[in-house]
């Protein structure tokens, strides 16, 4: 059987595609999957065994010149590569119209999300099969739900398999322990304050533990160099590719990590992580897998699910706070000192394993 799966961004929802991968493989031998993937994205479905193609998208690119996209010839291209093979089933996983929009160009039956699942109700019109997936689950679970339903076996019980090879990307013998700081996000209010990220590096220092942070932007860069100025235990590493970052996660003993992509990336190669959360909410889309450990804000105004902070700071957070190094306040809640502490728990029961 040959499915075509449309899940083109971003990375975390990407990922959280890769357990519904691995239960339709074990479920139905000899299943592929051809995966239509943000081109940015496109080395993450290389990774699954199940996955046999991998068809790069570049819609955020195209956007911005329509005119020059369709005069190249890119977009014609795109759409061959979808007509090249034959598919039993379309699988949209992303729920949106522009995915939707893409199912037009493929001569098979398409499976999605019902008009009351769907992100996008409107997506729901361009599917021959609308399937109910309950909402309020974390994503990975819905996803879970919708292979099963859409490719008709029982869904496995317990935990999602990521179903990647993790030794693979792992240097034998491993070299020294390292964790790795995962500091850089989209929402500016997602950012956990720079001081704080300072100290914990220095905190780590006083254990004997190296610490690595990669970055992926000039700001992300620069963050990194002024977190690990002067400290001899923290190294800034150098510009890496996505393989690149997957490697040094996957030889990290822990990581702490914002709401973002990368963080999801470390939970798909089972590396212990702390995940600290102000103004999103772990329960739909935070890091899904084992030794996950997710550290929520309970100030008065989270999760707000806001990209821009609208708090307006009392007298009493006025004295108690530096609002320039310590915001948003919701972080506040996670200090440095709080996050030490389970982090070395974490470290710990590695160690005991």
């Amino acid at each position: 059987m040959r499915v075509l799966l449309i899940k083109t961004s971003s990375l975390g929802d990407v990922i959280h595609a890769l357990p519904a991968l691995t239960d339709a493989a074990r479920a139905i031998p000899g299943i592929t999957f051809d995966w239509v993937v943000e081109e940015g994205f496109a080395e993450i479905p290389t990774w699954h065994p199940a996955v046999g193609k991998v068809i790069p998208v570049a819609i955020r690119r195209w956007r911005k010149n329509i005119w020059q996209t369709l005069k190249s010839g890119e977009w014609g291209r795109f759409k061959q590569s979808l007509r090249a093979n034959q598919y039993d089933l379309v699988i949209d996983a992303q729920g949106l119209l522009k995915s939707a929009w893409l199912t037009r160009y493929v001569r098979a039956p398409v499976a999605g999300l019902d008009k009351h699942s769907a992100r996008e109700p409107m997506a729901a019109r361009f599917y021959s099969r609308r399937l109910a997936v309950a909402r309020g689950q974390h994503a990975v679970e819905r996803l879970r739900q919708l292979f099963a339903v859409a490719l008709g076996y029982d869904l496995p019980k317990g935990m999602g398999d990521y179903g990647l090879n993790v030794e693979r990307l792992v240097e034998l013998p491993r070299k020294n322990p390292y964790v790795l700081f995962l500091h850089g996000t989209t929402w500016d209010t997602k950012h956990w304050p720079e001081a704080y990220w300072r100290e914990l590096a220095e905190r780590m220092g006083q254990m004997g533990m190296a610490v690595k942070l990669p970055w992926g932007n000039p700001v992300e860069k620069a963050r990194a160099e002024r977190i690990a100025q002067g400290l001899r235990n923290a190294e800034v590493l150098p510009k890496l590719n996505l393989a690149g970052v997957a490697k040094v996660l996957a030889g990290a003993q822990a990581c702490v990590a914002v709401d973002t992509g990368l963080g999801h990336l470390a939970a798909a190669l089972d590396v212990p992580t702390i995940s600290l959360f102000g103004p999103t909410n772990p329960g739909l889309t935070g890091a899904y897998g084992k030794s996950q450990v997710h550290l929520a804000s309970d100030f008065a105004c989270a999760p707000c699910m806001s990209k821009k902070c609208t708090y307006q700071p009392t007298p009493v957070d006025q004295r108690r706070f530096d609002l320039k190094r310590e915001w948003p306040l919701c972080f506040t809640r996670l200090n440095p000192e709080r996050v030490a502490s389970r982090l070395s728990t974490l470290l710990m029961a590695e160690e005991l394993r």
